[in-house]
């Protein structure tokens, strides 16, 4: 006999729509053996009445043979060999009547008692478990619904505890009776062999006793066919018997040990601890969806994820559906008005973004897990779990000091010669550390007890606001960002370099040392083992625009400049060398040039973390171009205004010598004797500055007679 196909107990707990399919599957092929048997059943009960009528005619025929010596007919009363003969023909048919009779018993008890056994009893059983379960999904269905709507404020223990109750009471109902309703199903993969079987194997036996006085070679032949089958259907019962008592003892294990998975609220963490290593995962959430402008809807869903995707699927689908791209995405836990346990994943572009609703805070926890280690490609590694463990166990560790920095980066990393050169592109510290620098301790790098800041806020405060502004300045509304509309415009038409990427702030930190290329690594391990200990999932997605005068973290939505640092404040930026994506870089902070304070930020982008600072690099190089030719202009513009101030101050000269000239000419003709005009009968006639000049200079010669005098 092939294998028999068999529904999986253990899967019915989750209630997965893998496991619908299948249990559709089955039963479809229930409710088709259900229609044939009942024809089969049809034709054999015809087969049972035809025998009983034979019998019924046989017997009467024989009687009626036995009475032909009774009847009187008129002519041939007297024919013995007549009578003797329809005497044996009535004994002989008497004995094939008594042979029908036991035929007719043998047809009852072997043929049609099995399959009315079968039809009566095993299919209508499974039609009544198939309603039972229906009812019972149906409720644990709206019991869950029931919990997932709960509000947050725990202002009605009562009604919480309820719905927990009626979770638990649904679920622990839906589980014993889909368990059971899969074993009947089970078993009806052994019934219907058996129930097709049993019945033709008593119709032939029934038939071979029948026949066997005549028929003694073909009896022995049948018997020996019915034998083999008879073995099979003996091996078949026994091995249902045998799959039953298994299936019954799974039963009561998984009751045993799934009680604890009835109730939704979270288990203890020291039986159930969250798993943080899973490179994929499924199981029902609820998805938000907008159904109006400003209205949303919940619905349940099947997700699992699929290599790099999530993927979803409804009960009644045979094949999930594309949610979005875990690839290079991001996921954080988010607070909902109205419900509990939620998270959001974003796409790499930032174009999508989906909200998912767990059941528990373990389960939101684990989901948010899973798709971080999808997200960094983990699951494409041959041994995707153990790669997973070592980072999150690498993470954990990290926050506790080693002795040396020496030692911690010889176990972390192979080689530090490539590691210090590419930290040195934009640092002004050579390539290879100093002697000193291998000893260096932790303290030196990092501030004690240094606060992490795990999200932006905005370095602008009235502090360090300008005391000197205007009342058009005073009168302007403050952004919230530090954003300065007119200043950040002339950035950005001004600049040469203009590149943006797409980052996520994962947190900065005050450091000691600005020139140790060491230091950044140092902030990624304190920074990540922080967000790992706190169960810190959430990050702010930003824009980073890179140009010629600053950095700038930019709102993607509403274009708001969160944090702008001048270029010319940042000291140095690398990456990490084993996630390219984590950057990171030192900058100043307020006042920091005069006390030595400086902030390192750790930033994850969606590309390649060196290419940003590479650009960064090529920022400041052009910014330093920019300003070695703006000094130059400055002091050619320096060498062109003392030229024009040095023409003009010659073309004043002259001017006032031409002048002096002319009141001298004036002085002279005014000096002459008033005869001299009159002689002749001509008249000087002077232009209105000419007459003053010469009123001057008469004047001017009165002063003089009067002084020589």
């Amino acid at each position: 006999m092939p294998g028999i196909e068999k529904l999986p107990l253990e899967e019915t707990l989750e209630d997965s729509p893998q496991t619908r399919s299948l249990l559709g599957v089955f039963e479809e092929d229930a409710a088709a053996m259900s229609s044939y048997c009942s024809k089969l059943y049809k034709a054999m009960h015809r087969i049972y009445d035809a025998q009983n009528e034979l019998s019924a005619a046989t017997h009467l025929t024989s009687r009626l043979l036995k009475e032909y010596d009774k009847q009187c007919f008129p002519l041939g009363r007297d024919d013995e060999v007549m009578s003797s003969t329809l005497q044996q023909f009535a004994k002989v048919i008497d004995e094939l009547s008594s042979c029908h009779a036991v035929l007719s018993t043998q047809l009852a008890d072997a043929m049609m008692f099995p399959i009315t056994q079968f039809k009566e009893r095993d299919l209508k059983e499974i039609l009544t478990l198939k309603e039972v379960f229906q009812i019972s999904s149906d409720d644990h269905d709206t019991a869950v619904n029931r919990y997932s709507r709960l509000s947050k404020r725990k202002d009605n223990d009562k009604i919480r505890a309820e719905a927990v109750e009626d979770v638990y009471t649904s679920r622990k109902k839906q589980h014993q009776t889909m368990m059971h309703y899969f074993c009947s199903l089970n078993t009806l993969q052994y019934k219907k062999k058996t129930a097709l079987l049993e019945p033709l194997l008593g119709y032939m036996q029934a038939q071979i006793s029948f026949f066997k006085l005549g028929s003694e070679n073909l009896s022995q032949q049948w018997e020996d066919f019915l034998a083999t089958i008879g073995t099979s259907v003996q091996n078949v019962r026994r091995e249902m018997e045998e799959e039953g008592g298994r299936m019954q003892q799974t039963i009561e294990q998984m009751e045993r040990s799934c009680d604890l998975l009835y109730a939704p609220c979270d288990p203890d963490p020291l039986q159930s601890p969250v798993c943080r290593n899973l490179t994929q995962k499924q199981g029902y959430l609820y998805i938000r969806s907008k159904t109006g402008l400003v209205s949303t809807s919940w619905e349940r869903q099947y997700f699992f994820t699929q290599g790099g995707n999530l993927m979803q699927q409804g009960r009644a689908e045979v094949a999930g559906g594309l949610v979005t791209d875990l690839d290079n995405a991001s996921v954080m836990a988010v607070d909902s008005d109205d419900r509990r346990f939620c998270f959001q994943i974003t796409s790499f572009d930032g174009k999508k973004v989906v909200t998912l609703q767990a059941e528990s805070r373990k389960d939101c926890e684990e989901w948010i897990a899973t798709i971080n280690n999808i997200s960094r490609r983990i699951y494409l590694s041959e041994n995707a779990e153990e790669l997973a463990a070592r980072v999150n166990q690498s993470a954990i560790e990290a926050v506790t000091p080693s002795p040396s920095f020496q030692q911690r980066h010889d176990s972390m990393r192979p080689a530090s010669k490539s590691r210090v050169g590419r930290t040195g592109s934009i640092s002004s510290m050579g390539s290879e550390p100093s002697p000193a620098l291998s000893v260096l301790s932790l303290d030196a790098l990092v501030a004690p007890e240094t606060p992490i800041q795990f999200d932006i806020i905005s370095p602008v405060s009235e502090e360090n606001a300008p005391h000197g502004k205007t009342a058009s300045q005073a009168g302007r509304r403050s952004n919230p960002f530090g954003e300065s509309g007119d200043k950040a415009a002339e950035d950005s038409e001004d600049s040469i370099l203009h590149q943006l990427f797409i980052v996520r702030f994962l947190g900065s930190m005050e450091v000691k040392s600005t020139e140790s290329p060491d230091v950044i690594p140092e902030t990624m391990r304190q920074i990540l083992a922080a967000r790992a200990i706190h169960n810190i999932f959430r990050m702010t997605e930003s824009h980073l625009l890179v140009t010629c005068d600053c950095l700038k973290l930019i709102d993607p939505q509403t274009q708001v400049t969160r944090l702008r640092f001048p270029l010319s404040s940042v000291l140095q930026s690398s990456s990490h060398q084993d996630n390219k994506r984590l950057f990171g870089f030192i900058l100043y902070s307020d006042g920091g040039h005069a006390d030595g304070r400086a902030v390192c930020y750790i930033l994850e982008s969606n590309d390649d973390g060196e290419k940003i600072c590479d650009s960064i690099g090529l920022a400041k190089q052009i910014a330093l171009h920019s300003a070695l030719d703006r000094k130059a202009a400055e002091k050619r513009k320096e060498q062109d205004k003392a030229k024009e101030k040095q023409q003009e101050e010659l073309s004043k000269q002259r001017q006032i010598e031409k002048d002096l000239e002319e009141q001298s000419r004036l002085i002279a003709a005014s000096s002459r004797p008033a005869n001299s005009a009159g002689a002749d009968g001509n008249f000087v006639v002077l232009s209105n500055s000419q007459s003053e000049d010469s009123d001057a200079g008469g004047e001017e010669g009165k002063k003089k007679d009067e002084s020589d005098a």
